[in-house]
């Protein structure tokens, strides 16, 4: 029994520190967008380029930080990661300018994938065992979905408290106190997840000489595989997908005709799909198949963004523009808990995970890099219902990409099959 309960403790400590290494870097940009832009002085395509560096510095950590995790104690990889991530939030709540921003994101994105990301997920793929890729994956990203939104929740309720009831009186001042506010918030919230990973991490032991020098071997056998790469290919257009919400704040209030405030609950109240999305889903992969699982979802990503790339709240009405919103929210989380599971459906060796994660990382996450730039460009150019409009239209195109890689990986994964068997 002691063993089943150090086993919850474990995911939770997973879930928590999980979420919260990316909650400096992106929840403040995502939840208080509107109230960023204006304390930072920045544009959608300036602080688009912000995010830009980061993605281009965490994809070079992907994969040395697979290898890594492959020879190190994940406890000590992460709570590094953790300490060294929170540093950089007590300088950012010293309001830096442009330059500062993009030294501190550059930062950011080497501190929180080079020692922390692979481990996270390794440990929880043994946690997970072989018959339950699909709950472990869907308990850690839906509980990072639920520390999300009930973080979120909290720094939505001190922005409130710091920002003047009437918001006609609002100064540039009061902004900028309520998102230091938040940011120490987070600060602290980042080396509390820290403190719960040193306590309840056991200590994993290194791997021998003969398993680094195979890891190399492992490595060119991976690059071979077309799964592997398609694979890959299906995490950057549901990342894609995931990258989408961080401008639904800025939606609700061009569009929707929300304040800042208002913007804010909304995104947060809607984080709370995520973990309702991501264990429904896994648990639905552990019944029948992560690839079928995720090409359905998919599917209703196409439809949903297609109907929000040419619908207005004037037109079809309100309502619909909400559940189609929430739709999308529903899918793209699913898809989002479940698609390292693939690693488990495309038999990977479990004593490489970490390099694995890290190939397929490297490509799976560059929309960091290059999607809040274009974004934020988009935006930009067309300012309004319009620009948000063609936005809608970009991620339609991603989910058709991605509809097109999860069929050819369940092709290959079938011809695999078929020539394994018949040998």
């Amino acid at each position: 029994m002691k063993n089943h309960k150090n086993q919850w403790l474990i995911i939770f400590s997973l879930v928590f520190s999980g979420e919260m290494i990316f909650s400096l870097p992106f929840h403040i940009a995502r939840f208080f967008r509107p109230t960023v832009l204006e304390v930072f002085g920045l544009s959608n395509a300036e602080l688009g380029d912000v995010f830009a560096i980061y993605g281009l510095i965490a994809m070079l950590a992907y994969f040395p930080g697979g290898a890594i995790a492959d020879r190190f104690s994940a406890r000590k990889l992460m709570v590094t990661s953790l300490v060294a991530t929170a540093i950089g939030g007590l300088y950012l709540a010293q309001i830096p300018g442009g330059l500062g921003l993009a030294i501190l994101f550059g930062y950011w994105g080497l501190t929180s994938i080079l020692l922390f990301w692979a481990a996270m997920i390794k440990t929880t793929r043994e946690w997970g065992g072989s018959h339950k890729q699909g709950r472990a994956f869907g308990i850690l990203d839906g509980g990072r979905g639920l520390v999300a939104a009930g973080t979120a929740s909290m720094a939505v309720w001190l922005l409130s408290t710091i920002l003047p009831t009437d918001l006609n009186a609002l100064t540039q001042l009061h902004r900028q106190h309520a998102i230091q506010a938040v940011i120490y918030f987070y600060t602290f919230m980042t080396l509390f997840s820290a403190l719960l990973v040193w306590w309840i991490i056991p200590e994993s032991r290194n791997t021998d000489s003969a398993t680094r020098i195979r890891v190399f071997v492992d490595i060119k056998n991976v690059l071979r595989q077309r799964v592997v790469w398609l694979q890959a290919i299906i995490i950057v257009c549901a990342y894609s997908g995931y990258k989408g919400l961080d401008n639904y704040a800025l939606y609700a209030r061009d569009v929707l005709g929300m304040n800042e405030v208002e913007s804010a609950q909304f995104t947060s109240i809607a984080a709370y799909l995520r973990p309702i999305a991501a264990i429904a889903t896994g648990i639905i992969v552990d019944r029948f198949i992560a690839s079928r699982v995720i090409l359905i979802m998919f599917i209703i990503l196409l439809a949903s963004y297609s109907v929000l790339s040419f619908t207005l709240p004037s037109t079809y009405g309100i309502n619909l523009i909400y559940a189609t919103l929430l739709v999308t929210f529903v899918a793209v989380y699913g898809i989002r808990g479940v698609y390292f599971a693939l690693i488990e459906e495309t038999k990977i060796p479990s004593h490489i995970t970490g390099t694995a994660v890290g190939l397929v990382s490297v490509i799976g996450f560059t929309p960091d890099i290059f999607f809040a730039s274009i974004a934020g460009r988009i935006l930009d150019a067309s300012p309004g219902a319009t620009g948000h409009q063609h936005y809608f239209l970009m991620l339609t195109l991603f989910s058709v990409i991605g509809i097109l890689a999860t069929l050819m990986l369940v092709h290959f994964k079938l011809k695999n099959n078929g020539v394994k068997s018949m040998k």
